[in-house]
């Protein structure tokens, strides 16, 4: 073996690394925002997390990631360090498919239907099928899996390069001089925890092991040792992510470490006394690279097997490791960036704050037309701080969707970023708007000024019918209810009309001497935002709908289609008249 093969299997490590991250990649966005909806709907129990951390893991091909994601989503408080502990033992076993797919690797048989398993025999057929998938589809979809195909003979590709590069080992003295010291199994353990917090991925770290084994002279003994420092190995990517965040994101990381050293104490035991009492022979016979695949496996689920029912436990160590919850901790964190690194997870988490964007926007609005039957100083400074909030949320989002935009999106999530640009700026502006009527009522309230019974009587069914317009803006786009949506826009044309009446009868009445003329500059005021508010709120609901329905952002042209003759809305426009008419 000289400098070449060296050379060669470094090129060979860095094809697999890239194959492994384009694939990852494409499964990713395939998977789209189903992951989040997954996340949310399966963590209620510590069986079917460990399921869909499994799933989740095999579906973007890394364990390392899913974790990080984990970090990520502990520390945004989406998820509680309860609900992580099964879906990190399930990316543990979910990383085991891997395994079993490099051991294709070292496949031999004259069968011809097992020869076509050989990657050397089919990645190419499948990089072949995946640039004619991405060079002639126009549909992301299509794109993707073709992403995903060119990935996976990469990473093949790089596998058998590291294969052939360690096969002259096989016949070099000093090789075999040097496996002597992998026959301590604390040594292998610790070789298995470096090389693969070195390169920070077990798959890859495995795939080495696998290369080498096709040699014939790694044995079981040496194997299984090396195969449990791996997965300790793996550990140091989910430490690293865990810098400078809560506490209770920095636990995850403590359950992913200990639920590894636990399974290795454990498994360490069992090898030492089969090694040292039973002397069993399979120990020193030649390991294949399916031999480490089944190994990988039986660690992986039988140390999960071990700990399901102790899935508390890590609760425990990680308590006592870092006390306390993070909730004292000087700042809440709106988005995590370390979930930029999974765009599906991270476009419907900007939707989940986009979405607590309305509802904040909702409660301002209902305060701020509250206090214009009865003026409450306590409920005025409650608008000012939702206000405050509604800003730093939008500050929070905008940056947040710039830096994701900046990521390989699917259709679909550019589709989802679209909503959440747009809307986040009408939701902040339904706040302004909502501060701007709490101070025209402040300033009525301070000079004992007002208003006259019919204008009240005006005014009260104008609350109404903005209240219901806010409302069913808001939980149009938090529910993406196309439904709720259509409604908004009829009624934001009989808001105008009840605007357009109120201001005809304030000037009859100013005129008959009957309303003051600064208190027709504050119903002027009110009746502006009113009018405006009503107005984003169209905005946001176009939003959900084009985007929806017809795939694309053009609120003009779908606002100038729905008033040409649509029947219904039409009727919905009648029915809202007939409900808030002021006559």
């Amino acid at each position: 073996m000289d400098i070449f093969s060296l050379i060669m299997v470094a090129g060979g490590l860095a094809f697999f690394l890239y194959g492994m991250s384009i694939m990852s990649t494409g499964l990713e966005r395939m998977a789209g925002g189903k992951l989040e909806k997954l996340l949310k709907s399966m963590t209620d129990n510590v069986f079917k997390s460990l399921l869909l951390g499994a799933g989740i893991t095999i579906a973007i091909q890394s364990s390392s990631a899913t974790t990080v994601m984990l970090v990520g989503l502990v520390n945004s408080g989406i998820m509680t360090i309860e609900q992580s502990v099964g879906i990190i033992m399930g990316s543990n076993v979910g990383t085991t498919l891997t395994a079993w797919l490099l051991s294709l690797v070292g496949l031999e048989s004259s069968n011809m239907f097992l020869k076509l398993l050989k990657p050397e025999n089919f990645s190419l057929i499948f990089a072949l099928i995946g640039i004619l998938l991405i060079m002639t589809s126009k549909k992301q979809k299509k794109k993707s899996i073709g992403s995903i195909l060119i990935g996976f003979a990469i990473l093949m590709y790089g596998m058998k390069l590291m294969s052939d590069a360690v096969a002259p080992l096989a016949d070099m003295p000093e090789f075999a001089q040097v496996l002597t010291a992998f026959r301590n199994p604390l040594i292998g353990v610790l070789i298995g925890a470096l090389v693969t917090g070195i390169i920070q991925s077990s798959a890859a770290s495995v795939g080495i092991l696998q290369a080498l084994a096709l040699t014939g002279t790694i044995t079981y003994g040496m194997a299984i040792p090396i195969i449990m420092g791996q997965n300790i190995g793996t550990c140091v990517t989910s430490l690293i992510s865990s810098i400078g965040v809560n506490k209770n994101a920095k636990k995850v990381s403590v359950v992913h470490i200990s639920f590894n050293l636990i399974g290795t104490v454990v498994f360490m035991i069992i090898y030492s006394v089969c090694r040292g009492l039973l002397e069993v022979s399979l120990l020193e016979s030649p390991i294949n690279s399916f031999g480490i695949a089944v190994v990988h496996s039986i660690f992986n689920i039988g140390t999960t097997v071990i700990l399901v029912p102790f899935n508390k436990l890590l609760v425990l160590i990680a308590d006592f490791v870092i006390p306390g919850n993070g909730e004292d901790e000087e700042s809440t964190i709106i988005l995590d960036e370390r979930l930029l690194a999974t765009p599906s997870i991270a476009i419907s988490e900007a939707n989940s704050a986009a979405a607590e964007m309305a509802r904040i926007a909702k409660s301002e609005i209902i305060r701020a037309l509250d206090i214009m039957v009865k003026y409450d100083e306590d409920k005025a400074e409650e608008i000012v701080h939702l206000e405050n909030r509604l800003d730093s949320y939008e500050d929070a989002v905008g940056s947040y969707m710039v830096k994701l935009n900046g990521t390989q999106l699917s259709e679909a999530d550019s589709l989802e970023s679209n909503k959440i640009l747009y809307a986040i700026g009408d939701f902040e502006r339904l706040g302004d708007h909502g501060v701007n009527i709490m101070y025209s009522i402040r300033k009525a309230y301070e000079a004992n000024l007002e208003f006259t019974d019919d204008a009240k009587e005006e005014i009260a069914v104008l609350v109404d019918a903005v209240k219901e317009i806010v409302y069913l803006a808001t939980q149009a786009y938090i529910g993406n209810n196309i439904k709720t949506a259509i409604c908004v826009e009829p009624l934001e044309q009989v808001i105008d009309n009840i605007v357009f009446s109120m201001k005809s009868r304030h000037m009859v009445r100013l005129k008959e001497g009957k309303c003051s003329i600064d208190m027709g500059f504050i119903l002027q005021d009110i009746l502006l935002n009113c009018s405006r508010i009503s107005d984003h709120c169209s905005n946001i609901a176009a939003a959900v709908i084009e985007i929806y329905e017809r795939h694309s952002y053009d609120t003009h042209k779908y606002l100038n289609t729905v008033k040409s003759g649509d029947k219904i809305f039409d009727n919905l426009f009648e029915d809202y008249s007939e409900k808030y008419s002021i006559e």
